[in-house]
């Protein structure tokens, strides 16, 4: 059975902080290394998506979300907020599906839109890191991302100990 689903960016509003909250303590609790440490707590979470989506408000990231109906699946951030010097880069953050969606290209679909949003934008380098040992490295590579390298034990991992991240880019031109 084919999953159907669709791609939006996000607004601020308390169902979309309350979705976005749930899927990013639900990837912490499953070991994603999204900058958090597990247990997670749903008010920790709703700050930070709050305040992401003020930053979205200002445009300085688009956050998008992909939906199965009116259900939040997933969630993609691209960072346009770079230094002076880098007009023409984004970076990807906070790529996340929910664990029962992954392997359905969702992942891919919200990539394909992040990367949409950035040539709207004049991006056309993108960077993102992901973390050595749970990371989404497979995914990333399949959809044209190149390795730069490993920055080993570089951050915790969300239930302890040290994991490695691994460095990619992408020109979209």
């Amino acid at each position: 059975m084919t999953t159907t689903f669709h791609i939006a960016p996000l607004v601020y509003e308390p169902e979309i902080i309350a979705a976005l909250s749930d899927l990013l303590i639900e990837t912490v609790e499953h070991g994603g290394s999204v900058s958090f440490m597990h247990p997670l707590e749903e008010q920790v979470a709703a700050s930070f998506w709050k305040s992401s989506i003020n930053s979205a408000i200002a445009g300085e990231r688009v956050v998008l979300g992909a939906f199965e109906g009116a259900y939040l699946v997933g969630s993609v951030t691209l960072l346009l907020n770079c230094p002076p010097n880098q007009p023409h880069r984004a970076e990807i953050a906070k790529m996340m599906v929910r664990v029962k969606h992954r392997g359905k290209g969702i992942g891919r679909a919200l990539l394909k839109a992040a990367e949409e949003q950035a040539l709207r934008r004049d991006k056309w380098l993108l960077t993102l890191d992901t973390a050595e040992e749970v990371g989404a490295a497979g995914l990333y590579e399949k959809f044209g991302f190149q390795k730069v390298g490993v920055i080993p034990d570089f951050a915790l991992k969300p239930a302890g100990g040290l994991t490695g991240t691994v460095i990619y880019y992408k020109k979209l031109n």
